[in-house]
């Protein structure tokens, strides 16, 4: 049986330098030890359907990492990944919008993509990223991150995932409580960035944390104990 961590691991590739064999590494992996996904880049989305063949759900990243992708553009990837056959979506939408206090430009380009991503029939799951590097030289720090939280929230996306291993820097779990904090005990939390370790995974995952995205999750779990508290999570989620 899996280690009942492996079921919070969304593995991921997403180098530029990643070759079809890549993701056959890759998701002989997911399906091995039970991580919950495979993350590829847009390009691999068939290949890995074809190889998990429903033992597990296909992600894959859309405007990453800047961002700054117009709304269209991103629009259009997000159809192009749905119709190829994406499970889940994790979007980086235009963070410096929200530094320049564009506060309904923002928020404008999350509902347009939620609605484009939301297909009747196709249960796409849709996560948008909030790197939290970008917040720190901010005096309203806090606020800033709780607004565009919440933004997320309010737009219809399924997770505020925290940082997307490109930024200033990776999650840390005062940003988990900051978020927390905004949106309340239901809306789920992704993080990614930095999380190498057994340790570090148990930590967020302790602080509400129910998906991690990592390149590391063969090293994570050869760090498990091979018993474990961690509460085993449904893969809907």
């Amino acid at each position: 049986m899996p280690n009942p961590i492996a079921q919070y691991l969304d593995f991921a590739n997403h180098h530029a330098s990643t070759t079809p064999a890549d993701i056959e590494k890759l998701c002989a992996s997911v399906i091995e030890h039970g991580f919950h996904a495979a993350f590829v880049n847009a390009t691999y989305i068939t290949q890995a359907k074809k190889l998990l063949a429903g033992k597990a759900p296909v992600g894959t990243v859309v405007s990453f990492p800047l961002g700054q992708d117009t709304v269209n553009a991103k629009v259009a990837a997000v159809n192009e990944a749905v119709q190829l056959g994406a499970d889940e979506l994790d979007v980086v939408p235009n963070i410096g919008a929200i530094l320049a206090g564009q506060t309904d430009v923002f928020a404008q380009e999350l509902t347009s993509i939620v609605d484009s991503a939301k297909m009747p029939g196709k249960p796409i799951i849709v996560k948008f990223i909030l790197d939290p590097g970008y917040f720190d030289t901010l005096p309203d720090k806090k606020e800033k991150m709780q607004m565009t939280a919440r933004l997320i929230q309010q737009a219809g996306a399924d997770y505020v995932k925290i940082g997307s291993g490109m930024g200033p820097r990776g999650p840390s779990l005062e940003d988990v409580a900051i978020v927390r904090e905004a949106v309340g005990p239901d809306m789920k939390i992704k993080v990614a960035g930095g999380v190498q370790t057994y340790a570090q995974a148990k930590a967020f995952i302790d602080a509400g944390v129910v998906r991690i995205g990592t390149s590391k999750a063969v090293e994570i779990l050869s760090g498990a104990p091979a018993e474990t508290s961690t509460q085993r999570m449904p893969i809907s989620e």
